[in-house]
């Protein structure tokens, strides 16, 4: 019997850097950009603690060329792909590994719209989804909100003091 898996990220978060798009000498789009996630919790003390985890995202074909027109730094996404490390040798030969995100799925959730493209798309209307023309996948709705403001417990989100072996959930 063949055991299922799944390979499925889906994050909100903010542009670090603007979309870089490039082609393939085959001709075929892929785009890059970087989205910053945070997450904020109170402690048992009361003291607001902040935390940032930086991704690499990578989209191809249509979805590439759409990001690289409608995105810019700072405007804030909903993306949905798969996780996928790469390894390479730099210039020094040391081998290395890079993370990435290859989507399939994004929705624009801010209003901000970039003045050189505002022609090409009314963002002030709900955000639709943009799926890449491969997932063959349906839509995704995604409610607005201020994520930024979730509180989690102590307990919940970090590993206890001196249990750095035990998950805590």
């Amino acid at each position: 019997m063949p055991s299922r898996c799944l390979n499925r990220v889906t994050l909100i978060g903010n542009l670090t850097r603007d979309p870089e798009l490039r082609y393939t000498p085959g001709g075929m789009a892929v785009v890059s950009f970087g989205i910053a996630t945070n997450r904020v919790w109170v402690t048992k003390q009361g003291e607001r603690k902040e935390d940032a985890q930086f991704h690499r995202i990578v989209a191809w074909n249509k979805l590439a060329e759409l990001c690289s027109q409608l995105l810019s730094k700072g405007r804030r996404v909903y993306v949905d792909g798969r996780i996928q490390y790469r390894d390479y040798t730099d210039q020094e030969n040391n081998r290395k590994q890079i993370t990435e995100i290859i989507i399939d799925d994004m929705i624009i959730l801010d209003n901000k719209g970039n003045g050189d493209h505002a022609d090409m798309a009314d963002l002030s209307a709900p955000a639709a989804p943009i799926e890449n023309d491969v997932s063959g996948g349906a839509g995704t709705q995604v409610a607005e909100g201020n994520l930024d403001d979730i509180i989690i417990p102590d307990d919940i989100g970090e590993p206890s003091a001196g249990k750095t072996d035990e998950m805590p959930f």
